[in-house]
């Protein structure tokens, strides 16, 4: 029987307008009745995650910025920064990129260069990192960095962001999260190490996990579950490795596809 269910935010949860979807509460209330766990499992930082689940902070397990922080109950499972020296060489490598905003994703906060603080960046940054501040330099911030994260606004990224830190690859692990976003983080961190890590702490087997996501940032969350979800509207490559294609976030695929799993007596 399924324990726990990992469900991707942005393209796979959250339909087109970042909303929830219609019956949400209602299939949560019955999850938990059936005792199964609901796992957010994201880019976005742990405190913007509870903020878009508020009534549900002592129930959901939380992945937060794409597995390098894992919450329960208000609880550290697992974490796994990048560290101060590699923060600095990625910020450095980054000052000339155009156009392009810069996130330092800590522990505590998220943070941008106040010459960055502008309304076009803000907003897309509030959509993700909702505690969040501004700083002069890089070198004031004390918080431990879990990953930096990268903006496009010309739905560009791979070609202005991804391809120019090529250099930093295998030392670290650079992310296409979107069109839009670059994540950079330690290079044994994933959304599927992160279940791996919640599977050991809470005593849950792999076939007792079911998973669902859109993107290649999903891709190893779902190959460490018994029951992997593609959203119709995921990219191919992660629909090829998905045991199960569910239909797309807007027409609430992941509420489909666990009502299919309660059908077949699996939860």
């Amino acid at each position: 029987m399924i324990k726990i269910i990992f469900s991707d935010m942005d393209g796979t949860l959250l339909t087109s307008d970042n909303k929830l979807p219609a019956g949400f509460g209602e299939m949560m209330t019955e999850l938990k009745r059936r005792g199964v766990i609901f796992a957010p499992a994201s880019g976005r930082q742990y405190a913007s995650l509870i903020r878009s689940f508020e009534a549900y902070r002592d129930d959901f397990l939380f992945v937060a910025e794409n597995g390098t922080l894992v919450m329960y109950k208000g609880a550290e499972i697992f974490s796994s920064p990048i560290g101060f020296e590699a923060a600095h060489k990625l910020m450095a490598a980054s000052e000339n990129f155009d156009n392009i905003l810069r996130v330092w994703c800590g522990k505590k906060d998220a943070y941008l260069r106040r010459e960055q603080d502008t309304p076009e960046f803000y907003a897309e940054l509030e959509k993700y990192y909702t505690h969040n501040g501004v700083v002069d330099s890089w070198s004031e911030i004390d918080d431990m960095p879990l990953k930096i994260s990268f903006f496009d606004p010309t739905a560009h990224a791979k070609e202005n962001i991804y391809d120019k830190l090529a250099a930093f690859q295998g030392s670290l692990q650079v992310v296409l999260s979107s069109d839009y976003w670059v994540d950079v983080m330690s290079p044994s961190i994933n959304k599927g190490v992160a279940v791996e890590n919640v599977q050991r702490a809470l005593n849950f087997r792999r076939e007792e996990c079911a998973a669902f996501g859109d993107y290649l940032n999903d891709y190893e969350m779902l190959q460490a579950v018994g029951y992997g979800f593609a959203m119709a509207n995921a990219h191919p490559a992660l629909k090829a490795v998905a045991k199960f294609e569910t239909v797309t976030n807007d027409e609430a695929g992941v509420l489909v596809g666990i009502r299919r799993l309660i059908a077949y007596g699996l939860i």
